[in-house]
């Protein structure tokens, strides 16, 4: 074998592993978010990222930018693979621990809130790119403040919801939960834990039960809830220009898009463009294909057969270049 040819096979050998390392640490990309009860981050921005109208939005555009709000469908940890109480740390629960969405993490007690009452309730999630996943939702433990930072020993132990590739009608994830019997002002605590991926998605919805106003507001006087309300489909299409990422989540050819987004594999895992990896424990929970999901592209495995296939036929390109070229050269 001349050494042009052992050049070009080699060549050819060390592409596929080098491609198939890009594909495993670029995660794939959905986007949604709690519309009832309406999320935080759904209320600001359907009530306009450049002129909120409550003083909790207002101070929430104000600490994180109108940018956060426009890209109101993306409060995400792209390769959290479960490890959620792990990646975000107490205080930072409403942002996912993104800094681009701190805004959602002030403590105080005039947030946007909806209305909610114990017992079953049917909840709706905006899945503007949807995928295979579970839902899981917990709500905040009886005295919670609201005038302090939200922290995982805030939230009650167990999730009152769970539910694995719920139904999409008309755009939303439809699901029905036993919400605990609370009084006052609340909080539900949504994880959106793709199974096609190790992505996941984080909403804060502020609540209230009965008459209560739930609080006071934090100079200490009594802060009226304004009552929260979701983004039309006419405000959510009259926004996406504004976007940074698409509002469906995917490029118009096909290919799936996400603005950058604080990675947590360690040094050396992104020294070698590895993901970083999950306990066995903490890894999502096997689903089947759900007859009523949406979803916007083929099995996992999918990316990695193309890409090994085309290193395939790259290598064999090679060796049949090689071939050829000792053959013209006798």
């Amino acid at each position: 074998m001349t050494a042009r040819r052992r050049a070009a096979v080699v060549a050819a050998f060390g592409v596929a592993p080098l491609a198939l390392t890009g594909l495993a640490a670029s995660p794939a990309v959905a986007h949604g978010s709690m519309t009832d009860p309406v999320s935080r981050v759904s209320a600001c921005y359907a009530e306009g990222p450049e002129s909120p109208d409550s003083a909790a939005c207002k101070a929430a555009v104000a600490a994180s930018g109108t940018q956060a709000f426009y890209d109101w469908n993306e409060v995400n940890i792209g390769d959290a693979a479960g490890r959620h109480k792990e990646l975000i740390p107490d205080g930072k629960l409403c942002s996912a621990g993104r800094d681009k969405y701190k805004g959602l993490d002030l403590p105080r007690a005039d947030w946007p809130a909806s209305k909610l009452a114990a017992g079953s309730h049917t909840f709706h999630y905006k899945g503007t790119a949807p995928h295979k996943g579970s839902f899981e939702l917990y709500i905040t433990k009886d005295g919670y403040d609201p005038s302090k930072p939200l922290k995982w020993s805030d939230l009650a132990a167990q999730p009152f919801a769970k539910v694995t590739d719920p139904k999409l009608v008309n755009g939303e994830y439809i699901f029905d939960g036993n919400v605990p019997a609370r009084s006052g002002r609340h909080l539900v605590y949504s994880i959106w834990q793709r199974s096609d991926s190790p992505e996941a998605f984080y909403t804060c919805s502020d609540v209230v039960f009965g008459q209560d106003n739930g609080g006071s507001a934090p100079d200490g006087g009594t802060a009226p809830a304004p009552t929260a309300s979701a983004p039309s489909d006419e405000q959510i299409e009259a926004g996406s220009d504004e976007s940074t990422v698409d509002h469906g989540g995917h490029g118009g050819d096909g290919s799936e898009e996400h603005s950058e987004q604080p990675s947590t594999a360690t040094p050396a895992q992104e020294a070698e463009g590895e993901p970083s990896e999950a306990p066995a424990s903490n890894a999502p929970e096997a689903n089947g294909a759900g007859e009523n999901l949406a979803e916007t592209g083929g099995d996992s495995s999918t990316p990695y057969l193309a890409v090994g296939g085309a290193a395939v036929l790259a290598l064999g390109a090679a060796v049949m270049f090689g071939t050829v070229r000792r053959k013209a050269s006798r």
